[in-house]
């Protein structure tokens, strides 16, 4: 037995984690709008890669043509804005090829991509999902790359939604509205400021967004 033959490829112990966070397995692209989300999705998370000739069981089916790449970059070029930029490989394992396209935890975001109406929306990767981000989050983001410009007066709202916090996992923004009672608009500006210097940071908790205490490492599923 030639146990060269029998040591698995790189690729092949990626696709045996199964999708997840990090990883989306594609069958083929036919259609770059729906890619551009996922895009989208890891760009504005914390990255991950896509490969592409591999169904969702796991089994390796390979690309048929160059097509696939180029579906890519219309995705990257033509409907991710910002543009999002990504890393693409062709790997040949066993005799069939598989594209490799990795994509960086982004510090220019939120990325947007068209939905299934074609308005551009920013996608978030939550486990094997891409879900939509909320305006609250876009703004944080938006926020963020103006940092220096973000002032946080410690108001008598915001020491609610504090001391909230410390007793409490997390919080919703309707939550937050009805213990500090405020409306939306001044609870969407309060959160973002605090997501903006690192107070807050989202969580995913049954694919609904809400907010706990912590710096906006990588986001978490609950």
């Amino acid at each position: 037995m030639n146990k060269m033959n029998d040591r698995k490829h790189p690729i092949e112990i990626l696709i045996s984690q199964g999708e997840h966070q990090l990883l989306d397995f594609k069958f083929e692209v036919n259609d770059s709008k729906k890619i551009a989300r996922t895009l989208s999705a890891f760009a504005n998370t914390d990255g991950g890669r896509l490969l592409i000739g591999v169904k969702d069981n796991g089994s390796i089916s390979g690309i048929r043509s160059e097509e696939e790449l180029y579906m890519i970059e219309a995705a990257s070029t033509m409907y991710t804005r910002p543009e999002v930029p990504f890393r693409a490989s062709l790997w040949n394992i066993r005799g069939k090829n598989v594209l490799e396209v990795y994509v960086a935890p982004s510090s220019d975001k939120p990325h947007a991509a068209p939905d299934k109406d074609d308005k551009y929306q920013a996608y978030i990767r939550v486990k094997d999902e891409n879900l939509p981000a909320n305006e609250i989050l876009t703004l944080a983001w938006r926020k963020m790359l103006k940092r220096e410009g973000t002032l946080l007066k410690i108001s008598r709202p915001v020491e609610k939604l504090l001391d909230y916090l410390e007793r409490n996992a997390w919080i919703s923004i309707g939550q937050f509205c009805r213990i500090a009672h405020i409306n939306y608009h001044v609870a969407k500006s309060i959160v973002s400021d605090l997501m903006a210097i690192d107070a807050l940071r989202y969580v995913v908790v049954d694919k609904r967004i809400v907010y706990e205490l912590g710096g906006m490492g990588d986001s978490r599923v609950l």
